[in-house]
């Protein structure tokens, strides 16, 4: 495989990537709005900044999980679970546009385009 033959693999895997993220956006924003939601909700409720109340919520959504932060109250708790389903899912979301594209890209390529 040549260097100019990779390099047009990965334009078409990224091409297809972002025709796809285009596709769930209006799912993936609303997954985006629900963890900033929760993290100011959270901040607010444990006496945070709001931008520690953010920066928890994609720790914690996105499964990172640093533990500089931890919630005290029992509904900040219940909400830092449901952030956890809820980066779950938009990890899940955006693994699956990636197979997708490679898939897509695979097939673009064993057909020579």
């Amino acid at each position: 495989m040549s260097l100019s033959h990779a390099a047009h693999v990965r334009h078409e895997f990224y091409k297809t990537v972002w025709f796809y993220f285009r596709v769930v956006w209006p799912i993936f924003s609303i997954l985006i709005f629900v963890i900033v939601l929760f993290g100011l909700i959270i901040g607010y409720l444990e006496g945070w900044k709001p931008f520690d109340g953010i920066y928890f919520a994609f720790v914690t959504g996105l499964t990172i999980g640093y533990g500089d932060l931890a919630p005290k109250l029992a509904v900040s708790r219940v909400l830092a679970i449901m952030l956890g389903f809820n980066g779950v899912l938009m990890t899940a979301i955006f693994a699956a546009i990636s197979i997708r594209a490679i898939e897509v890209t695979v097939k673009a390529m064993e057909h020579g385009e």
